[in-house]
């Protein structure tokens, strides 16, 4: 078995058991179907292990597998290693596939200037960029190395992960301009739990929302009319309704420049909403890693200014 490994099968595996799919994973890792699929004919006789098999709810991979894919990721870490000492890495000359996981809250330009310092300064690099849904298990993730940083306001992040702060977000109340409580001085705290709401999922990334654990914390419990796990649609949402959407001024901001929408300050004592870079011990040191952190700070920090 050992002769017949090599990198490209431990990447194969440490994919296929991460996405679960040979098509997916094909895509990942930028080759087609067959390809992957003899790889796998080549794992499954090399370990004597199915790897993938069917369940009700699709394909999974065998528990066995799953131990095989932490392994692989450990060699290739170890295979990464050696490779960035022999050559320092060149952001004009990596095809790396870098990933991110991040809430589509921040503002309108986040991303779209984070993508454009990509292709200006890593021409032939790759982006994957996940959002923080209520199934992602962005630990899983990190650790594994599928994606190299995750973008969250949680108010207790995991400890075991590094974590580097990016700004503070003040917490605002959104509505359309008719709306009855729009006018200065009418959204009182009474009348903001009075009201009915526009809010995310309860969850992302499989924990609490900042906003949602502060107001439990508080025993204050919002009346949740509409629950949309899709931001870019909260303007046409509010645009045509009397609902409220609590969120952090940036994107509020940026939402407000799209429809007729005004912005307040929220009527309770909310703590700002504080963003921050996480990642994992794993690839603290690894320099293509540290360098899209780098990318990300800039991108926050041109934002601010």
């Amino acid at each position: 078995m050992r002769e017949g490994l090599d990198v490209h099968l431990l990447r194969v595996l440490r994919t296929v058991v991460a996405e679960a799919s040979v098509s997916r994973a094909a895509d990942r890792l930028g080759t087609s179907q067959p390809a992957v699929s003899a790889a796998l004919k080549r794992l499954r006789d090399l370990t004597g292990d199915a790897i993938l098999v069917r369940t009700r709810s699709g394909m999974a991979p065998t528990a066995r597998a799953a131990e095989l894919a932490v392994h692989a990721a450990r060699a290739l870490d170890g295979v990464d290693a050696i490779v960035e000492q022999v050559r320092a890495f060149d952001p004009r000359e990596t095809t790396r596939r870098f990933g991110l996981a991040a809430p589509d809250y921040l503002d309108a330009d986040f991303l779209p200037l984070l993508v454009a310092r990509l292709a200006r300064l890593a021409p032939l690099a790759c982006l994957t960029v996940r959002p923080l849904v209520a199934g992602l298990d962005y630990e899983r993730l990190l650790e594994s190395g599928e994606i190299d940083v995750v973008i969250g306001n949680w108010p207790d992040p995991p400890p075991y992960l590094r974590l580097s702060p990016l700004f503070d977000d003040e917490v605002v109340v959104m509505m359309r301009a008719g709306h009855p409580l729009a006018r200065s001085g009418l959204l009182t705290a009474a009348a903001y739990r009075a009201a009915s709401h526009l809010a995310p999922p309860r969850y992302a990334g499989g924990v609490p929302g900042s906003i949602d654990g502060h107001l439990a914390a508080c025993g204050i419990e919002r009346i949740r009319r509409v629950e949309l796990p899709y931001f870019h649609l909260v303007p046409a949402v509010l645009a045509r309704t009397d609902l409220l959407f609590t969120t952090g001024r940036r994107f509020a901001e940026s939402c407000a420049r799209q429809a007729a929408l005004v912005v307040h300050p929220a009527p309770l004592a909310f703590p700002p909403m504080r963003f921050y870079q996480l990642w994992h011990e794993r690839t603290h040191a690894a320099s293509a890693a540290r360098w899209l952190r780098r990318q990300v700070d800039a991108v926050v920090n041109a934002t601010e200014t």
